[in-house]
């Protein structure tokens, strides 16, 4: 492409001029999507806003803290109205409840520690809405997640944000190649959430001081357990609480009250400190020992989602940065192919708390560039 093309892009990547081009802006009703929306308007693009309904709003509206509520869909109405562009309300329960959901109360069952925002990411917004997107003939998709998409020489790349404490890479790492061309992280670059509450004031958006959300959408007051029991009854059947050893410490009620690491809450004073360790819900056991018993070098992945320039197992083994959880900071890895979407990760300084149900996601060393990453389904 030549000099002359490039400077004729608009920010969002394309030859014509921003009335001409259509952005479905998908809005959750907080501050990062609204603000989203009202730049690209006053940008002059034809927006069209659309907000998911996921779950009964019956619960949602007397539910603070959390996405997609009943009050946040009233939230991304009146920002489409008072920026002065149509915004549309899409009944996506089903979708959600089977795509996320279903797969979320399960995995707890089976002593995974899931985390259904990838999930929904992944097959609510970045497939079902994309492909309605594309159904409005809009030429791209734009969200609020703190994340960077550049086009680099081969494909578009997906990088870090460039506020490290806002950044979710972690939690997009599964964004498909051809998702990634057609999205759009309008707020990747700024360098703190300040700058997007003050882009909100200058908007005049209603939301400009609206906290952020903190739960999982559909997990009132933060207790998975309830919601499990909720969609499994039965799920919380009680079971041993044993040591590394074999000596039985104690009983739990249930599996799913317990995560890898946890340390608070497990009932069984009297002994030196005891984290939990595994859970096996085949004999409904919660196993703990010491700290050092946490430690895991070795991961086995699957369903892994590979953004890198060549083929994932091109190689015999990669040499790049992992994050095992979405908290902690990625790290040196070799990476060790074992099919297209399988792969041992060996991990040079061992991390604790590595639970299956959780991401691993791949970093470039020392650069910003997000090589995809898997599922952990075991550590050893």
């Amino acid at each position: 492409m030549s000099a002359d093309t490039q400077t004729k892009l608009n920010s969002m990547g394309f030859a014509k001029a921003p009335k001409d081009t259509r952005v479905l802006v998908a809005m959750s009703g907080g501050v990062d999507s609204s603000v989203v929306a009202a730049m690209l308007a006053e940008e002059g693009y034809d927006v069209v806003g659309v907000t998911l309904q996921l779950y009964d709003h019956g619960a949602a509206l007397a539910k603070k803290g959390a996405c997609c509520a009943g009050r946040d869909i009233h939230d991304a109405r009146r920002v489409a109205d008072e920026m002065g562009f149509p915004h549309y309300v899409l009944d996506y329960e089903n979708k959600f409840k089977e795509s996320v959901i279903d797969e979320f109360a399960d995995a707890y069952l089976a002593g995974a520690t899931p985390v259904p925002c990838i999930r929904c990411n992944e097959r609510v917004k970045f497939r079902d809405l994309l492909e309605t997107a594309k159904d409005l003939d809009a030429d791209c998709m734009a969200t609020g997640h703190y994340i960077q998409r550049f086009q680099g020489p081969q494909k578009a790349e997906l990088h870090k944000a460039a506020d490290g404490d806002r950044d979710q890479s972690y939690f997009l790492f599964s964004t498909k190649q051809d998702q990634l061309e057609y999205l759009r992280f309008p707020l990747g670059h700024l360098p703190s959430k300040a700058e997007t509450r003050a882009l909100a004031r200058k908007f005049g958006l209603p939301v400009a001081d609206k906290p952020d959300s903190q739960d999982i959408c559909f997990v009132p007051n933060g207790s998975y357990a309830a919601v499990i029991e909720k969609l499994r009854p039965g799920a919380a059947d009680p079971g041993d609480i044993v040591h590394i050893d074999g000596e039985v410490l104690g009983q739990h009620k249930g599996v799913i009250h317990y995560t890898i690491g946890q340390r608070r809450g497990l009932g069984i004073g009297g002994r030196e400190p005891l984290y939990v360790i595994k859970l096996d819900p085949e004999t409904k056991q919660v196993i703990v020992g010491p700290k050092e018993a946490l430690g895991t070098t070795h991961i086995a992945i699957r369903e892994i989602n590979w953004l890198g320039d060549k083929p994932f197992d091109s190689r015999e083994e990669w040499h790049i940065e992992v994050r095992v959880r979405s908290t902690r900071t990625p790290k040196p890895a070799i990476i060790r192919p074992l099919g297209p979407d399988t792969a041992t990760v060996e991990l040079l300084t061992a991390e604790e708390g590595v639970a299956p149900g959780q991401a691993c996601v791949f970093y470039q060393a020392d650069g910003t560039r997000i090589f995809g990453g898997g599922w952990i389904w075991r550590g050893y």
